[in-house]
């Protein structure tokens, strides 16, 4: 699988360095070889310099080993045959001092053998196409560098999706020449990944599940992978098993085994290609196996106490008031460690809430743009881990509503005021321990409404726990202005009086003489203006409701009809 070089990652290529050099070298054959890996340019006089030459080196010689008898066709083949044997990329002749041009010995010789031929010329040292070399490779490192870190974020957007394994397969081979497999414990398909096209590993690619009966990759049947899973399945420890199969793209298939904390497999991830990976792929390699690894782990085996904690209280809600002492102090542990405090530690229930209208610039590193839902497409699990980051807590529930948490922090001033700064409203829980989280979650949720009608945060503790201490001052008032709207429309002098009788009477529970102390006025007169109240308000004040509602209205008039005395 050859990508175009400027899709390669991880290496020079031989066309990318002889576009680099100067205009006065020239190709005198080209051996078709210009995608392949160029490892170092190297000079030398040797008659055999291959024992010192690596795969893919760039040979230069200035043509001493052909003087003299050196230059008789038959030694001329001989070493360019052997150059091909050590995998050499290119010869490089230089003109100066030996030769004025390359003998024809040489071009003929590495024509038959299909070597490329490049002459230097005098005006080139050997020196600068050694430095044009080494500043290509610092370039092309750099853009490697860069490129795996593109890589590396593209990874992990994949594992915050909706689907992260297939995600994650799908960006593995967009960036790397392979088709890949990931089959779970059981040996079933779970999800796949492959190039569009095998020439192009650039390409866009496509992940899907699908049935153990289904074809792994063009050309590769599951089933032919079976040998090869077998293996990863039944080992142990960290390792690479290896396997090669005639078909496209399937000349080097190696597999990773996907591992538990405690080194048991669930499950495995084969990769196929035609050609060797780079340094720079075996690494993105390397991070998609670790993604994936943590993407079972925490589906399975990952984060132990709170998947314990929530599987009890979901099969036995009823636990915590029947359960013995022993039972309780193995949740209350289970408990700590979600929430990194110490048994007897006190907990608190936080609600989150977003009261703005959709479409409100993102929470913490991406949260939705809503309290409700994940924006479209997104997984939750960004939302989530965020949430559990801010609170240092693994007990979060993402609902319908925004999120609840159970902390051991006190959530200070300052934390609340960074939660607020994303858009969010929290209503924070009194401290408690495991036997009162529900009732705090109880009290706690009393309060969601008051919190989105007013839009500020709650505590609890701060709370006067009274009718008109949970109505809140917004809702308070709309009361008010519906209740006594005909009252509120007088003139100042007639509204606050009428408010005052009506206060002193509902605050003497209706008692005509009472009402008469206290306002200064004959009984009669109080009970004429209570009867053209009632008339005016259309309530029956005979009715509790009706006297309820109006007492508690009459709490909220300060901001609609000024301040109005509390006594008379």
């Amino acid at each position: 699988m050859a990508a175009d070089d400027g899709e390669r990652l991880g290496f020079v290529t031989l066309a990318q360095f002889l576009r680099q050099l100067p205009p006065e070298l020239s190709v005198l054959h080209d051996g078709g070889n210009g995608a392949e890996r160029l490892r170092w340019v190297e000079p030398s006089e040797l008659e055999d310099p291959t024992p010192y030459l690596l795969d893919g080196e760039f040979l230069l010689t200035a043509g001493l080993p052909f003087l003299g008898a050196g230059g008789r066709g038959e030694f001329v083949d001989a070493y360019v045959q052997r150059l091909v044997a050590a995998r050499v990329s290119a010869l490089g002749f230089g003109l100066e001092p030996y030769f004025d041009e390359v003998p024809e010995a040489v071009v003929l010789a590495c024509r038959r053998h299909n070597l490329t031929l490049v002459a230097v010329p005098k005006t080139v040292p050997f020196a600068a196409v050694g430095l044009a070399f080494s500043q290509l490779l610092e370039s092309d490192n750099a853009t490697t560098f860069r490129q795996l870190a593109d890589t590396n974020r593209q990874l992990m957007r994949a594992v915050l999706s909706a689907r992260p394994e297939h995600e994650l397969l799908a960006a593995l081979v967009q960036r790397v020449p392979v088709w890949a497999v990931l089959v779970g414990a059981d040996g079933r398909l779970r999800a796949r990944g492959t190039a569009t096209a095998p020439a192009a590993p650039g390409a866009a690619s496509a992940a899907s599940a699908g049935a153990p009966g289904e074809r792994a990759t063009p050309g590769v049947e599951l089933a032919v992978l079976q040998p090869l899973l077998a293996r990863l399945l039944s080992g142990s420890g960290p390792r690479v098993e290896m396997d090669s199969f005639g078909t496209a793209g399937s000349a080097l298939v190696f597999g990773y085994p996907l591992r538990s904390t405690r080194d048991a497999n669930l499950g495995a991830l084969i990769l196929g290609t035609d050609t060797p990976l780079t340094p720079a792929q075996n690494s993105v390699v390397s991070t998609a196996v670790g993604l994936l690894e943590l993407l079972v782990r925490q589906r399975t085996s990952g984060s132990l106490a709170p998947s314990q904690l929530a599987t009890a209280l979901l099969l036995h809600p009823d636990s915590l008031a029947t359960g013995g002492t022993r039972h309780l102090n193995g949740l209350k542990d289970l408990l700590a460690q979600s929430v990194s405090t110490t048994r007897s530690g006190p907990l608190r229930v936080l609600l989150g809430l977003r009261p703005e209208p959709a479409g409100r610039p993102d929470g913490p590193a991406g949260t939705p743009a809503t309290g409700h839902t994940a924006r479209s497409g997104e997984s939750p699990v960004r939302e989530l881990l965020e949430w559990r980051r801010m609170f240092d807590t693994k007990l979060v529930e993402i609902t319908d509503y925004g999120f609840a948490a159970i902390t051991r922090l006190k959530v200070d001033d300052a934390l609340l005021a960074g939660v607020e700064r994303l858009g969010w409203r929290l209503v924070i829980g009194s401290a408690t321990e495991l036997s009162g989280l529900a009732e705090a979650y109880r009290l706690a949720s009393s309060l969601r409404s008051r919190v989105g009608t007013t839009g500020h945060s709650v505590r609890v503790d701060d709370v006067t726990w009274s009718v008109a201490g949970l109505l809140g001052q917004e809702a308070g008032a709309m009361l008010a202005a519906r209740l006594l709207a005909p009252v509120l429309a007088m003139e100042p002098e007639r509204r606050d009086a009428l408010l005052g009788i009506l206060r002193a009477w509902l605050g003497e529970n209706g008692s005509w003489d009472a009402t008469a102390k206290a306002t200064g006025l004959h009984r009669n007169s109080v009970r004429r203006q209570i009867g053209m109240l009632a008339e005016l308000l259309e309530l029956d004040l005979n009715q509790a409701q009706a006297r309820a509602e109006l007492w508690i209205a009459l709490q909220y008039t300060g901001g609609l009809a000024g301040q109005l005395p509390q006594e008379r």
